[in-house]
């Protein structure tokens, strides 16, 4: 069913394409591409959004979890699909279906190798991950003998990259603390590269390193942010992907005498009165409370319209006193104007939970304008 007539977000094909081509055009012709379709692809419609990298000719996507992946590969993905967060839990269904796990530390390792032993695999591709300061996931540089000496005698796996995580590449004032990482990932990946044999893929690039740090691009980078058109450059615009829009529901004319407006009456009507737009999106839909009562405006009709009163949890008001608007007309709530960035500073945030927030229910629609 399309759900036009209430909310939608719109995910522009070219500008999809045109932020793919602008992050390839900064690597070598030989460079593999990863795309991060993690949470939803990041709110965009995991399958949708696949599916485009695919056609686009991405060599990798990677996902958060097992249950992501085995969503995209029963939508028909064919490409390799790294799952980062691969637990212990369910090796079982990563193996059925092709997904090719993240090793953060001896005990997954040791437990997969259980489940492959058990099944007669042998060679299955994984991806170890070394910590070079994130300190979130990953081997310690403490903890490679261990780490080698393991892969020097086992068989069922064979390590497909070598990976580590950029904390700050986005950040100027962290450059050496990034240059530190890289080296760091540089030389323990060399490590893991002699203890087996052979050399995996290299990758430690995100989308802010892409940009800035283009010259450490290994084998492959990791593109997630920026395929979403946000970029770590300033003043570097990037075409954004998603727009969240929605039509007006109904329009009410409200002079001094109905009171107030929206849940706890904060809600102001101006002694001349005050024309409100309701919109069927709300806090459920990922339009945060904090952006009621004047705090964020959205696009109508080539016109700035405030919120005012309370955001609901499927609603909210707007006031379109100074715009000549009808029901049925279209709301942008972010997409090129608002930003997702603009949301982002109002609320303090940052705009991958703008993108995040929007739940499922709102469809995903791909557009080619």
């Amino acid at each position: 069913m399309r759900n036009d007539d209430f909310s939608r977000l719109e995910i522009n094909l070219t500008n999809c394409l045109g932020n793919y081509r602008y992050f390839r055009s900064l690597l070598k012709p030989e460079t593999k591409m990863l795309v991060l379709v993690k949470a939803n692809a990041y709110g965009h419609g995991a399958v949708e959004f696949a599916s485009m990298m695919e056609s686009a000719g991405a060599d990798y996507l990677a996902v958060a979890y097992p249950v992501e992946g085995v969503e995209l590969r029963r939508a028909g993905l064919k490409t390799p699909i790294l799952v980062l967060t691969s637990g212990t839990d369910f090796f079982d269904e990563i193996i059925d279906n092709g997904l090719e796990p993240g090793i953060p530390n001896m005990y997954t390792l040791t437990e997969l190798c259980k489940v492959l032993e058990k099944r007669g695999v042998q060679d299955y591709p994984v991806h170890i991950k070394l910590d070079t300061g994130m300190h979130r996931l990953g081997f310690m540089t403490s903890e490679l003998p261990e780490l080698t000496t393991f892969l020097k005698s086992c068989k069922t796996v064979r390590v497909q990259s070598v990976y580590s995580h950029l904390a700050a590449a986005e950040d100027p004032e962290s450059d050496d603390f990034t240059l530190g990482q890289i080296e760091m990932f540089r030389k323990n990946a060399g490590t893991v590269s002699e203890a087996v044999g052979y050399r995996p893929l290299y990758h430690i690039l995100n989308s802010a390193g892409i940009e800035r740090f283009s010259q450490w691009q290994f084998d492959m980078v990791r593109l997630g942010i920026g395929i979403y058109g946000i970029s770590a450059i300033p003043g570097r615009n990037l075409a954004p992907v998603a727009s969240f829009k929605c039509k007006i529901l109904q329009i009410k004319h409200l002079g001094p005498e109905d009171g107030t407006i929206g849940y706890g009456r904060f809600g102001k009507i101006a002694p001349e009165g005050t024309v409100i737009a309701t919109i069927p999106v709300g806090y459920a839909d990922g339009v945060d409370r904090r952006l009621g009562n004047g705090a964020a405006s959205f696009l109508l009709n080539g016109h700035r319209a405030p919120t005012i009163g309370n955001i609901c949890m499927d609603m909210c008001m707007l006031d379109i006193t100074s715009i000549d608007a009808e029901v049925g007309d279209t709301v942008t709530v972010f997409g090129e104007e608002p930003t997702a960035t603009e949301l982002a500073g109002i609320l303090g945030t940052i705009p991958y939970e703008i993108f995040t927030s929007v739940p499922r229910r709102i469809e995903r629609i791909i557009v080619k304008p």
